[in-house]
């Protein structure tokens, strides 16, 4: 028996078992809190911002077509307590009322994240959302559709956030972001973020640093009418939430399932749960292992969840698959500003007792002679002396982001700057300087490491 949400690590882990096992062999029944199974939520602000037509179009398979599967989906069907000594689980039919246990054999635990939601005054007023699940997009596009203005607030500026800002902007709205830190875009360092900070203003989108938001204004109907920070007041008619996502483990933690320092389950190489030989987990709810840094992280990405869900039911299934960890790589835009980051930042290496040095170069995505050629900035930080890479992030217009793939690669290989810069990367005008950006970047770092060696 498998549980498991409706998206990312929920999804494969079913057809996956299923086809090692049989359909004979192994009875699936999986629960659903929401309307919605096999989507994707990166498309959420793609969605509310008019890019993709229809939330139909971020669904990869319907309730109807894992029925088809022989797979007993129960959608509005929220598991509430998982016993883990009786081996069964509790469920409660949101549409009915009816509440009942299920017993299993093997369990998979896949409740993704929740969004940041903070314990403040008027948060929960009409008008204000998160964006997690197409429930959330719908009601967004709802109060979209009411608003009396065109005035938007996103509190929170990562990746939601950014995106949330640029779907606002491409809805007509007039768009303020307050952001706690210094810089938009905390994944990147500062000197990285303000270069993002610098694109949004040139779009039309007022950015607040350092704004500690203390309350959501309401007007006499309950309804949201602005934000409230230390320091001023923003008017709003829709307000969105892009603080971020945490583990949602409350069922697990409440269940006794082993958490780690981030909240997320901890699980083995096979994503089966530390200590417990028939409950596995994967997806946004779980905490993985940085390749780099040493230490487990809380990263809620598709490309992990849905890995997760091959492993899971390979292993569920009778099969054999492992998920070693991962190197932190992540890509974002703001309209045609791109944005990547992978590995660690200056303060992940200095929190993990790592010394390093940094380079920082700027180039174009093309051959500059080339039309269409675009600016990008290129961040790359290499340990102290070994010169072993340890993190680059990328910032620029079409054709930056992707770049960070060579270096994700670099990373999962251990690789230094220096072995790096001899890179055959393709090189054709139309696509590339005939040094790629990176590889300017990695000569620049493998010049800094050999100046601290010999300081």
């Amino acid at each position: 028996m498998l549980d498991g949400g409706g998206a990312g690590g929920g999804r494969p882990p079913p057809p996956q078992a299923r086809r090692l096992k049989g359909p004979d062999e192994l009875s699936v029944v999986a629960f659903e809190r929401g309307h919605f199974t096999s989507y994707s939520a990166c498309g959420i602000p793609y969605w509310v911002s008019g890019d993709v037509g229809g939330h139909e179009e971020l669904i990869a398979r319907t309730p109807e077509e894992h029925r088809a599967r022989s797979i007993d989906l129960r959608t509005r069907t929220e598991v509430t307590e998982i016993d883990v000594r009786g081996r069964r689980v509790r469920a409660l039919d949101r549409e009915s009322g009816e509440r009942y246990w299920t017993d299993y054999d093997k369990l998979v635990i896949a409740t993704g994240a929740r969004p940041v939601r903070p314990d403040l005054p008027g948060v929960n007023a009409p008008g204000v959302h998160g964006v997690q699940t197409l429930d959330d997009g719908q009601a967004l596009l709802e109060s979209v559709d009411r608003a009396r203005g065109r005035r938007a607030v996103v509190v929170g500026a990562g990746y939601i956030g950014v995106e949330m800002a640029e779907a606002m902007l491409k809805r007509g709205f007039e768009v303020t972001v307050l952001n706690r830190g210094q810089q938009p875009m905390a994944t990147l360092d500062p000197d990285m973020g303000r270069l993002v900070h610098e694109a949004m203003d040139g779009l039309g989108i007022t950015t607040v640093n350092g704004a500690s938001v203390t309350r959501v204004l309401t007007g006499p109907d309950g309804t949201v009418t602005g934000v409230a920070t230390e320091e001023e007041s923003y008017p709003a008619d829709v307000v969105v939430l892009g603080i971020g996502v945490e583990p949602e483990t409350t069922l697990a933690r409440e269940a006794g399932l082993p958490l780690g320092p981030h909240g997320g389950l901890l699980t083995d190489l096979s994503m089966r749960v530390v200590g417990h030989e028939d409950i596995w987990a994967g997806g946004d709810c779980v905490e993985v292992l940085d390749l780099v840094a040493g230490r487990t992280r809380h990263i809620a990405l598709g490309t992990h969840a849905n890995k997760h869900g091959q492993i899971i039911g390979a292993n569920a299934g009778g099969g054999y698959g492992t998920f070693p960890g991962v190197v932190g790589t992540a890509v974002s835009k703001v309209c045609d500003l791109e944005i990547a980051r992978t590995g660690l930042r200056e303060k992940d290496a200095a929190a993990v007792g790592l010394r390093y040095v940094t380079a920082t170069i700027e180039s174009t995505s093309r051959a500059g002679y080339y039309p269409g050629a675009r600016p990008m900035t290129v961040k790359m930080l290499a340990e102290y002396r070994t010169g072993r890479l340890l993190g680059v992030q990328i910032v620029g217009g079409e054709g930056a982001a992707k770049r960070v793939d060579v270096a994700a690669v670099a990373l999962t290989a251990g690789m230094t700057v220096e072995a790096m810069t001899a890179l055959d990367l393709g090189y054709a005008p139309p696509f590339s300087p005939v040094w790629d950006p990176v590889l300017v970047a990695a000569r620049k770092a493998a010049s800094a490491v050999r100046e601290a060696g010999s300081a």
